[in-house]
């Protein structure tokens, strides 16, 4: 099982605070575990905080308009940006063709100057997952998997969406509605 480039959604019994009717993407799924960003929740920094306390000045309307998400409960005092992969910066990784992950300062430099992607997701944190643990909650039912090459479906859950919309995209693409799902689910 590998799920890189795809979305996981919070099954209906997912009552862990941090993942409770969540969208997370991952960025990167091995044999060591799993690494993704949670889409849908919103961090309580704003974009000016975030680059003040980097020591960053701006004046750039389209990046002080972005909200910093919440991207889950690991490493909350780093940044993680999912934007296009047209630029690669001093640590980025190609997640798939549409999306890729920077963590370093310099894309919100370039951001700051009005030269940074157009379409990119700001958050504090990730979601991680040890060696096996993804797998065996994916196997409790915990999340669903989506799995979408479609670049304007994926720009919608990550870039365009707004986070109270993102939940109900992902299980529309998925065919799904939550009052359809039970809480419980088993296996023949």
């Amino acid at each position: 099982m590998n799920l890189t480039g795809q979305f996981l959604i919070a099954m209906p019994a997912m009552t862990d605070p941090y993942f409770s009717k969540t969208v997370t993407y991952i960025c990167t799924h091995n044999a060591d575990g799993a690494m993704g960003i949670t889409l849908n929740r919103t961090a309580d920094i704003s974009i000016a905080d975030l680059l003040k306390q980097i020591k960053l000045e701006t004046a750039s309307k389209p990046l002080l308009s972005k909200r910093v998400h919440f991207g889950g409960p690991v490493q909350m005092e780093r940044g993680f940006i999912l934007h296009e992969p047209h630029v690669e910066y001093d640590s980025t990784i190609v997640v798939n063709g549409s999306v890729a992950l920077t963590t370093s300062k310099d894309i919100l430099a370039a951001s700051a100057e009005d030269k940074g992607p157009h379409n990119m997701l700001i958050a504090l944190g990730y979601a991680g997952w040890t060696a096996g643990q993804l797998e065996h909650e994916v196997l409790q039912n915990s999340w669903l998997s989506l799995e979408t090459s479609d670049p304007q479906q994926i720009h919608q859950l990550i870039f365009d969406s707004n986070n109270r919309s993102k939940f109900d995209y992902a299980m529309g693409l998925m065919g799904l509605n939550l009052a359809n799902l039970s809480d419980v689910a088993g296996h023949a």
